[in-house]
């Protein structure tokens, strides 16, 4: 299926690969940025944002990143100073943040890119760690 899907991944990220395995399972092959190597521009990420209906610290990721060094847990901080600092450290950037005709989201859990996606699952379909999330009827499992 031709889909405008587009994934801003990180391959060493077990959340990004489950939700890339999801769009993949609904026979969608996804536009694929690894965010780490190709960066958005301050424009771009600004516009993902707004899209998203997110605040810009729901997007900053704190767990191996920079970000208690750079002191951005300080609430006074504008979403000016934030997106700077996402600008020049990108792995403060959470992800998988996805992109759709439906919409734009911060994949996490993974099994949240399923609204995001116009086709429907294909089949079964485990987490990495085995969890089940959608079932051989393509449908979602408790959720």
């Amino acid at each position: 299926m031709t889909t405008d899907i587009i994934v801003y991944h990180n391959p060493a990220c077990g959340t990004s690969r489950n939700t890339l395995g999801l769009i993949r399972n609904a026979g969608i092959e996804p536009h694929v940025v690894e965010y780490l190597k190709t960066p958005p521009t301050r424009a771009l990420l600004e516009q993902l944002i707004a899209r998203s209906g997110m605040r810009v610290r729901d997007l900053l990721r704190e767990k191996g990143t920079p970000f208690a060094e750079l002191n951005l847990g300080d609430e006074s901080l504008s979403d000016e100073a934030l997106i700077d600092a996402m600008i020049a450290h990108p792995v403060l950037i959470n992800r998988p943040l996805v992109v759709s005709p439906l919409g734009v989201k911060l994949c996490r859990p993974s099994e949240a890119v399923l609204d995001l996606l116009p086709a429907a699952q294909r089949g079964a379909f485990a987490k990495e760690d085995g969890e089940p999330v959608v079932d051989a009827a393509g449908q979602r499992v408790g959720g």
